[in-house]
């Protein structure tokens, strides 16, 4: 989960490197650290506990010496509380050497009692300092710093990402990848490395992703990238789609708030060119997977966290639209219950970055069985696209606060791509409903610009809110996976107990949770939906209220059933089944906010959380 930015080339390698750092804070921000290796031999470093900024203001105080090689890391625990001491980098061969780990070694213990054995010293409880020291003795017997990377990583077992320097080849980063993202960032003169493409998108626009147990040497003038073997290797080059200025706050309070206002972006560039005025879906991708043979018989989405629930709206619509059976599985149960997947399963993975460590690792699992794969993913380059046998790429931009906001949005439009696609492919579903769910997607991003503008009015909710110590989220069908978002977001950023029920369960033992001011969001289908489940929630509404609980519901324009039942109502605009949960989530995203606001607490940054887990 940790950030890593190398750089090698003409500039100040601290500028470059602390720019980085600043736009890969999100994938954590325990402790940060910095190493430069400086003309005429020599090798500074500096770390420090706590965020960023703590490294930068001690900088300004102590300033390092310039060099136009270096690495830096921005860290979020494994091994070791968060401490100077542990943070990175860490340095070997005498302060020659220095070297950043993004990851788990998995037989650090058996290797470090090996090299205390020997007589080597470890001043940190990490597993990475095992990794420095290895390859500072690696360094010592070959001189060359590829061939030092090389012998270490093939004593390594777990994921990792490792870049290191030495003050003894002054212009050479060279990095190690397995199980753990690293992207290579090409220039003039200049070439970089970083967990992501956030790392250097301010410098370059082209980039390569490193395939897996890949070693990369870069210098200014040159990129070799090799086996763990030795064999020579390539990596496919690929153009960033966005600059550095689309990772920027640009004068929002906090990323996420900047991230929220761009849902309505975010849906409508998802949706750009792939579904005509006629509502036929045009997914080249998908073409070349179902021309591999077979019928599709079932669909397993795999996913964590917010994609799972949007996984589980996408599941309602795959079923209705194509009348293929689908379900949805936890990543990181999936491949240990044995599933029974084959050739005729899609197994389709939902993730923002593309890395998310549990979701790779049941991809593999399940090409391994057979089946096809198909990557919903916002990240260009990433690990688990280019490890699926087709990828339907978000196109969100990036999303930088630590809780998913418009990259869920975006999910869930591309799981409903999909399913209108298979519709189409099998002919489950009529020419006619397809042009109306067209003019339904048509008018999505303007109903969520509407929703967005419902900002100020969470805000005073959340205001007088912020003492509450539970929240609880009732939704029926497609309002399921919005309360479940719903109280997600509100444990990630308020830290306060918070739980999605299905409403229907209702009395199957969550009502026992309902005692007088407890606050409780539901989310109201429309009363124009031919089924049932209106009347039915309008009901739940009731059995709430009359045991004290205060009642927000989110509930269409003029639904005049649920205003004599509900302390406040957040009216969404007249939207299809399918449309409206969407619609809903949207105030549920800017609430969790505006509590975690209210409560004087880091939206972007929330305790313990990073954005990518990339560890098991």
């Amino acid at each position: 989960m940790c950030g890593i930015v190398g750089y090698v080339g003409q500039r100040s390698a601290s500028e470059v490197v602390l720019g980085g750092l600043a736009r890969l804070e999100y994938r954590g921000y325990d402790s940060a650290g910095i190493a430069i290796v400086v003309p005429g031999n020599s090798l500074v470093s500096h770390k420090k506990a706590g965020k960023l900024s703590v490294l930068r203001d001690e900088l300004e105080a102590n300033p390092l010496a310039q060099g136009t090689t270096g690495i830096g890391h921005t860290r979020w625990a494994t091994h070791g509380p968060p401490t100077d001491a542990n943070a990175h980098p860490h340095l070997a061969d005498g302060g020659k050497l220095a070297l950043i780990h993004n990851g788990i070694i998995e037989n650090f213990d058996e290797l470090k009692s090996e090299l205390q054995a020997q007589g080597e010293q470890f001043h940190s409880d990490t597993d990475s300092e095992v990794a420095a020291v290895m390859l500072g003795r690696a360094f010592h017997e070959t001189q060359d710093l590829t061939l030092a990377m090389r012998a270490v990583v093939a004593r390594l077992e777990g994921a990792f990402t490792l870049l290191g320097v030495h003050q003894d080849q002054p212009d050479v980063v060279v990095g190690a990848r397995r199980n753990s993202p690293l992207v290579v960032g090409l220039g003039q003169g200049e070439n970089f490395l970083g967990s992501d493409v956030a790392a250097f998108v301010a410098y370059t626009d082209k980039a390569m992703a490193l395939g897996q147990d890949q070693i990369v040497t870069i210098t200014p003038d040159s990129v070799t990238i090799t086996t763990f073997e030795g064999d020579p290797a390539t990596a496919a080059q690929f153009d960033i789609d966005w600059d550095a200025s689309a990772a920027d706050k640009g004068g929002w309070s906090s990323f996420m708030a900047k991230e929220i206002s761009e849902e309505p972006e975010a849906v409508a560039n998802t949706l750009r060119g792939r579904i005509s005025p006629e509502g036929t879906v045009t997914l080249p991708d998908l073409d070349s997977l179902l021309d591999q043979g077979g019928e599709i018989t079932r669909i397993i989405f795999i996913a964590c966290g917010t994609a799972a629930y949007a996984a589980m709206l996408g599941a309602y619509a795959i079923e209705k639209w194509s009348g293929i059976a689908t379900t949805v599985e936890l990543s990181h149960e999936f491949r240990y219950r044995d599933p029974a997947v084959g050739p005729t399963t899609l197994v389709v993975s939902v993730s923002q970055s593309g890395e998310t460590m549990d979701t790779l690792m049941a991809v593999r699992y399940a090409a391994e069985k057979g089946a096809k794969t198909l990557s919903i993913c916002n990240t260009q380059g990433a690990t688990i696209p280019r490890e699926s046998d087709a990828v339907l790429y978000t196109h969100a931009g990036p999303e930088v606060a630590v809780a998913s906001t418009k990259a869920f949005l975006s999910q869930v439009i591309a799981a409903y791509l999909l399913g209108l696609y298979l519709g189409q492919h099998n002919g489950h579903i009529s020419a006619a409903d397809s042009a109306l769910l067209a003019k339904d997607f048509d008018a999505l991003p303007g109903q969520l610009q509407e929703m967005v503008e419902t900002g100020g009015r969470i805000k005073e909710l959340a205001g007088w809110m912020a003492d509450t110590r539970s929240v609880l989220y009732l939704g029926r069908h497609v309002g399921y996976p919005v309360a479940l978002e719903g109280a997600l977001k509100l444990k990630e950023l308020a830290y306060i107990h918070a739980e999605g029920f299905a409403a229907g369960e209702l009395k199957h033992g969550p009502i026992a949770l309902i005692e007088p001011g407890q606050i409780v969001f539901v989310i109201v289908p429309s009363p124009r939906d031919p089924s049932s489940l209106h009347a039915k929630v309008v009901s739940n509404i009731q059995e709430i209220r009359a045991r004290g609980a205060r009642v927000i519901a989110l509930a269409e324009k003029g639904d005049a059933a649920v205003l004599p039942h509900a302390d406040e109502v957040i009216a969404l605009p007249f939207a299809s089944v399918f449309m409206e949960p969407l619609l809903a989530v949207v105030p549920l995203h800017i609430f969790g906010m505006e509590l975690a606001a209210a409560k004087g607490l880091d939206i972007d940054q929330p305790r313990n959380l990073a954005k990518s887990v990339t560890v098991e």
